[in-house]
C-alpha cells in the first residue's frame, strides 16, 4: 500500500450519512512515568445501527483502548472511512465527468473514554498490555506520520487461492491494518504483549494474476482508452445506490454475470486500475487469527 507526502483536500461532493470522528479530539502528551493499559477493542461493523447482526458473519470493526493511571481517564483510537464503506469500495459516475470519482479517504480517530457497553456487549474489551506514558508519546508521533501518509481505504484484499500459503496480489488497508500496525509500534517500543488469541476479518477476492491497465489519466484522459474506459464504468455502474428493491435485484444479476460467470472485476488501488481475472470461490469474508506481536527493542517492564 503506497504512502503519500500528504493528505489531500476532501471534494464537496463526498458527503457522509454519518460524520467522521463526531467526537475526535487531539492525542493528549502523557507524563513519562505515567502507566497505561491498552485495550484491544473489537466489535460488530454499523454496531449502533443493526446490532450484533453483522457479528454473525464475523464482519468486524478494531479499535484500541487507553487507560492512563495518573488520571483515571480513557481513550479510544480507531481507522475508519471519511465518507462510509460503499464510498471507499466503490466510485460514483458523476454526470460529465468520464473517470469514475472516488470519496475513498480513511483516518484515524482518537476521543476520551471507551464506550464498555459497545465494545463487550456482541464484541470483546480485552486488556492486551500495558505501556509507559513515554511509550504512548512516541505512539502518538507514528500515529499522526501514518495518519498524513496512509491515506486511502482499501476494502479488499486480494489472493491468489483459499489455500495456505497463497500469492496475496493485494492487501487490504483498513481498521484492523491500522490496530495491528499500532501494536506493532508498541511492540517495537517496548510494549510486551499476553498471549491472547487475537482474530480479524478480511474480504477476499480470488484472483490469478492481475494486469496492469492504467491510471486515471492513461484510461480516462484526452489520449485515453476510450474502450477500455467504457468497459470500466460499464463494471462499475451496478454498484451504485439503489432506490429500489427491483433496481438493486436487477444490478445483482449484473453483477452476478460479470464477477462470476465471465470471471471479472476492476480493482482501483494505489490510484491506478487493475483487471482481476477472478477464480473459485471468487469472494470469502474470513476471520484468521493473527498473533500479538513481539518486538524488536528491549521489553519495558511495568
Amino acid at each position: 500500500h503506497r504512502r503519500f507526502d500528504y493528505r489531500p483536500k476532501t471534494d464537496p461532493y463526498c458527503q457522509a450519512r454519518y460524520t467522521f470522528c463526531p467526537t475526535g479530539s487531539a492525542i493528549p502528551i502523557m507524563k513519562e512515568e505515567d502507566v497505561i493499559e491498552v485495550y484491544r477493542l473489537q466489535a460488530p461493523v454499523w454496531e449502533f445501527k443493526y446490532g450484533g447482526l453483522l457479528g454473525h458473519l464475523k464482519i468486524m470493526h478494531d479499535a484500541v483502548g487507553f487507560k492512563s493511571s495518573l488520571t483515571g481517564k480513557n481513550y479510544t483510537m480507531e481507522w475508519y472511512e471519511l465518507f462510509q464503506l460503499g464510498n471507499c469500495t466503490f466510485p460514483h459516475l458523476r454526470p460529465g465527468m468520464n473517470a469514475p470519482f472516488w470519496c475513498n479517504q480513511g483516518a484515524a480517530c482518537f476521543y476520551e473514554g471507551i464506550d464498555d457497553a459497545h465494545w463487550k456487549e456482541n464484541g470483546t474489551l480485552v486488556h492486551v498490555t500495558t505501556i509507559s506514558g513515554s511509550m504512548f508519546n512516541e505512539m502518538a508521533k507514528w500515529v499522526e506520520y501514518d495518519n498524513e501518509t496512509g491515506i486511502y481505504y482499501e476494502t479488499w484484499t486480494v489472493q491468489a487461492s483459499p489455500s495456505k500459503p497463497s500469492t496475496v496480489w493485494f492487501d487490504s488497508y483498513e481498521c484492523s491494518k491500522f490496530i495491528l500496525r499500532t501494536y506493532q509500534k508498541l511492540a517495537d517500543l517496548g510494549a510486551v504483549f499476553k498471549k491472547i488469541q487475537t482474530n480479524y476479518t478480511s474480504i477476499i477476492l480470488f484472483s490469478g494474476e492481475p494486469i496492469y491497465l492504467g491510471n486515471e489519466t492513461s484510461i480516462f484522459g484526452p489520449l485515453g482508452n476510450k474502450t477500455l474506459a467504457a468497459a470500466v464504468r460499464d463494471f462499475y455502474y451496478p454498484f451504485k445506490p439503489h432506490r429500489t428493491v427491483g433496481e438493486f435485484l436487477v444490478d445483482l444479476f449484473k453483477i452476478i454475470d460479470r464477477v462470476i460467470l465471465n470471471r471479472e472485476f476492476y480493482l482501483f488501488y494505489n490510484l491506478e486500475y487493475w483487471f482481476l481475472p477472478m477464480k473459485f470461490p471468487y469472494l470469502k469474508i474470513v476471520y484468521e487469527e493473527v498473533p500479538l506481536p513481539v518486538g524488536s527493542k528491549t521489553s519495558f517492564g511495568v
